[in-house]
């Protein structure tokens, strides 16, 4: 075993605080395991635009020539990276999966949210909300993204199994990777749809502020039960001001510290679960404040 275990931890980003939190979460880990006795470099790099499946792949590979000994990934699909990670494990480079899932079992693990389960979270809000009756709009985000369609698919299972007086429409139009993007496809459906939804829920932070963004612009304004997915400052604002009713808030902080030490676990011989959940909470006005939300949505973030 070398002095120093070399991991590289690639995000889909490193603008956002999501993958702040996730950076910082991973740091907690390598000096947590430092501290154990396994010292471990973390080489952290995500592509400059989200969604440059192209940079991504080309980032996997530099690490892999430069020879560190593990990956910790997070993938903008469950398709794309395949090849690419199949052949890093065939070069004896393991890789564990964050965030989003990657559809290959030549992976260590799994380590995110249990995303059909935390869509079903959001959809328990909805029913609350609008006590069980009304017309919901989906608006999807993307064709690929294993997180997204599994919190899209959870949301409507729960619906269409618990809440029998209620029905479900989904987007047509994507929204996209980008706060612009998904306000566009938003406003499209809302420019002719709002009068027939009581509800609308969106599977990501991209996605429900564009739908903020577009609910703020109706006139005359409605009164929509909003459900969103993931949090910003800006969404904690509005969960705060009661424009959006609930998010369902991840933990990419976790993320980041047990991926991390998931894959020096691999390493060292240990046993790895191949899934580990790290959990979602339900965010809304009433609980906004508490200290068990506020640890979650603001962890420290110096390395």
């Amino acid at each position: 075993m070398p002095d120093s275990l070399v991991i590289a931890v690639i995000p889909q980003g490193s603008t956002h605080r999501y993958w702040k939190l996730m950076h910082a979460g991973a740091m907690k880990a390598a000096r947590e395991l430092q501290s154990a006795g396994t010292a471990v470099e973390v080489l952290w790099k995500g592509p400059i635009r989200e969604g440059d499946h192209e940079e991504h792949r080309q980032i996997v590979e530099s690490f892999v020539r430069k020879g560190v000994h593990g990956i910790v990934l997070s993938p903008f699909d469950s398709r794309f990276l395949i090849p690419t990670v199949e052949d890093a494990a065939r070069k004896n480079v393991p890789t564990v999966v964050i965030d989003s899932e990657l559809d290959t079992p030549r992976i260590v693990c799994y380590v995110g949210t249990d995303n059909t389960k935390a869509g079903a979270l959001a959809a328990d809000r909805m029913g609350e909300t609008l006590h069980g009756r009304g017309v919901v709009f989906v608006q999807r985000y993307g064709r690929g993204s294993a997180s997204t369609e599994a919190r899209e698919a959870g949301f409507i299972g729960r619906i269409r199994d618990k809440f029998t007086s209620m029905s479900v429409i989904s987007s047509t139009e994507f929204a996209g990777g980008t706060r612009d993007s998904a306000k566009r496809a938003a406003d499209s459906f809302l420019a002719k749809g709002a009068s027939t939804i009581q509800g609308v829920f969106t599977p990501n932070e991209s996605s429900t502020t564009g739908m903020l963004m577009a609910l703020q612009g109706i006139s005359p304004p409605n009164r929509i039960a909003f459900v969103g997915f993931d949090h910003s400052d800006t969404l904690a604002a509005a969960v705060q001001c009661k424009r959006i009713d609930a998010l369902v808030a991840q933990d990419p902080f976790r993320m980041g510290e047990l991926g991390l030490k998931s894959i020096v676990d691999s390493l060292l011989g240990r046993h790895v679960p191949k899934r580990v959940d790290t959990g979602a909470i339900l965010v809304t006005p009433e609980n906004l404040k508490t200290s068990v939300i506020q640890n979650l949505l603001n962890p420290p973030l110096s390395d």
